[in-house]
């Protein structure tokens, strides 16, 4: 049986990657829902019998053509949107890795609609979410100092410096 993405029964679960060239990060345009139209971190959903490694994998070659090399773990998030009725309308526990480009050039594959590379200091005035922006300055700090997240678990039940990634 196949779950439905829209209106699911239960949540779906995802990954994602800061990913890191030189002094920028690249950012996805989704083509489709949930997001279509804004800027993201390249990612998507694991796949039965996958692990999340071969998922962002899996993911990072078909969205933007790259591979990775992973440097961390930045958080756990919730995506939930709701629709004008409170229902759930799409649920997401995403992962986000934090890496570095290793091989590929970067290009918008079917599910994206254009990419671009955002110069780290240009993070805070490029028009992107604030929770998206809290999770690249996380990945920053820690590719910066070289540590992993101390502890994600706090990140994951929205206590960290990145929260819950809940919408309506």
């Amino acid at each position: 049986m196949i779950m439905k993405r829209e209106y699911p029964e239960r949540p779906f679960a995802g990954v994602s990657a800061v990913v890191f060239y030189e002094q920028s990060v690249l950012l996805a345009r989704r083509k489709q829902n949930p997001g279509q139209g804004q800027w993201s971190l390249p990612g998507g959903a694991v796949e039965l019998g996958e692990t999340l490694l071969e998922a962002l994998s899996r993911e990072l070659r078909e969205e933007v053509s790259v591979t990775i090399e992973v440097g961390g773990l930045v958080g756990v998030f919730d995506r939930i949107i709701r629709d004008g009725d409170g229902r759930i309308h799409y649920h997401y526990v995403i992962v986000d890795y934090w890496g570095c480009i290793a091989s590929g050039h970067p290009k918008p594959g079917s599910d994206i609609s254009e990419i671009r590379l955002v110069a780290i200091e240009d993070i805070e005035t490029c028009g992107i979410n604030p929770e998206l922006r809290d999770t690249i300055l996380k990945a920053v700090e820690m590719r910066n100092t070289g540590l992993d997240d101390p502890n994600p678990i706090l990140s994951s039940l929205g206590t960290g410096p990145s929260g819950p990634r809940t919408s309506k």
